[in-house]
């Protein structure tokens, strides 16, 4: 195998937005102390739970002081607990209460003589406020060049008859399978290979609740922060879509540049790496600020992305190259030779592990002397693999079993059946809790598995073509 270093060119970005939508500090904390669960938006949007909206107005000029308090609320003398209709801070930052009258409209609270903080206040100029907002007259200055939109045109939710497209098949009732404990309080997205809808599905049933309208048939999509939005890259689209769920909108669009595919998340869920083939690139998305951070320029057509201990692997396809990004050493490039129809890489204790699709092999590299240790045959049609607890699992897609290998001596040390007899598709790990979620391709399920003990709990049908199903937490909507 040859060796080949080079260093990789690294572009930073940083936020242009006019008046990006960052909270004061003090103003942040104060929250988080009185109200732990509040949720403070990237772009400015707090909400408290379960369901109650706020909105910032930053001052013209902050005050000067020495303790943050509550100065003034409407109605008066209110804690923050109370959630009063204004909350007036002596540093003059303003949070207005979104409030709704339960049939679609939302203003905020309407006062003949506002106070002067409100009516020289100004809301962050990159915020989406939520879908229908009306603004009092005599305080439409808050706005500033903000773009607010007075109709729900904006939602991307289709109910149940427009989420049940030509190929979902209507003939077979959406059937409740039973719901174990694993999937309480959560919310499936299923993707197809041939809609550009988003399937929004209940644990246990076979059929949609309703689906998110995409903008082109999505290749990839994750969830993020606590499954409070989504982040999808969709075909011919040179963009990282971020769409809120609370309230089934396209929240904002990340311009990439080129076409992106793979969307990877780091261990803590702050960072996406995202591919765009084409373009030899990998971007890095800062998830707390859904904003572009980096873009790698890499070698070859980058695919089948991986990320272990702050180390990149990647598959060039166009050569069956494989390559690995040490983001501890100035992002330098090291070529780990050919292999071919790489479906998947792993990597752990300075071994790095290849699985080869068309071969039915696992080859283990010395990642520093780039030397073969061992080689042998594993599962059918290694589709997927991935390390958990000293053990590597490999996804047979051919019979539908996941393998268990011992990294340390690279020994079978078992195999876990699927109930299924179609064609696995995919495995993702849920909340790295040892419990993995495994797609069915022919089939059009999903099974839930106990890495740990070994098998597989329960397998659920869906009366939706699958390509992969995401798992996240259930998220209250908005109204």
């Amino acid at each position: 195998m040859k060796k080949f270093l080079a260093l990789i060119g690294i572009i930073l970005f940083t936020s242009t937005a006019s008046f990006a939508a960052k909270i004061p500090d003090d103003v942040k904390t104060y929250i988080k102390d009185q109200i732990p669960q509040a949720d403070i938006r990237f772009d400015g949007v707090i909400t408290f739970p379960p369901n109650t909206i706020y909105l910032p107005l930053y001052p013209s000029l902050f005050s000067d002081i020495k303790t943050l308090k509550i100065k003034e609320t409407y109605p008066a003398n209110m804690t923050l607990k109370q959630e009063p209709d204004i909350i007036i801070f002596n540093n003059d930052f303003v949070l207005m209460k979104v409030l709704s009258d339960g049939q679609g409209h939302r203003t905020v609270l309407h006062q003949t003589k506002p106070p002067l903080q409100v009516r020289t206040g100004l809301l962050p100029q990159d915020m989406l406020v939520p879908s229908g907002l009306i603004i009092p007259e005599n305080i439409k200055s808050i706005i500033g060049n903000l773009k607010i939109d007075t109709k729900n045109e904006d939602i991307i939710k289709l109910e149940n008859q427009d989420a049940y497209e030509d190929f979902i098949t209507k003939s077979e009732p959406v059937i409740q399978q039973g719901v174990i404990s694993q999937l309480k309080n959560k919310i499936l997205y299923v993707t197809t290979n041939y809609s550009k809808n988003i399937q929004v599905v209940e644990p246990g049933k076979s059929g949609p609740e309703y689906a998110l309208s995409q903008k082109s048939i999505p290749i990839d999509v994750k969830a993020v922060n606590n499954g409070k939005f989504l982040i999808v890259t969709a075909y011919e689209r040179p963009f990282l879509d971020v769409i809120s769920v609370a309230d089934s909108r396209f929240i904002k669009q990340i311009s990439l540049n080129s076409n992106p595919e793979e969307i990877l998340l780091n261990s803590t869920g702050d960072k996406a790496y995202i591919t765009s083939p084409s373009a030899s690139t990998i971007y890095v998305v800062d998830l707390k600020l859904m904003t572009l951070i980096q873009k790698i320029k890499v070698n070859g057509y980058c695919e089948h992305l991986s990320l272990y201990e702050n180390k990149l692997f990647y598959v060039d396809k166009l050569r069956n190259e494989i390559w690995a990004i040490d983001m501890d050493k100035d992002y330098e490039l090291k070529d780990i030779g050919l292999f071919p129809n790489t479906s998947s890489i792993a990597y752990a204790d300075n071994k790095i592990f290849l699985a080869s699709r068309t071969k039915s092999r696992i080859a283990v590299i010395d990642y520093d002397t780039l030397g073969l240790i061992n080689e042998f045959t594993t599962v059918n049609k290694p589709t997927k693999t991935m390390i958990f607890n000293g053990v590597l699992y490999v996804l047979g897609s051919q019979n539908n079993k996941i393998q268990k290998i011992n990294i340390n001596n690279n020994n079978v040390i078992g195999t876990i059946e699927l109930e299924s007899n179609g064609f696995a598709g995919n495995i993702h790990l849920l909340d790295n809790s040892g419990i993995a979620v495994t797609t069915d391709l022919k089939n059009n399920s999903y099974s839930i598995v106990d890495l740990i003990k070994g098998k597989t709990i329960k397998t659920y049908s869906l009366n939706v073509p699958v390509k992969d199903v995401i798992i996240a937490d259930k998220v209250k909507l908005f109204n």
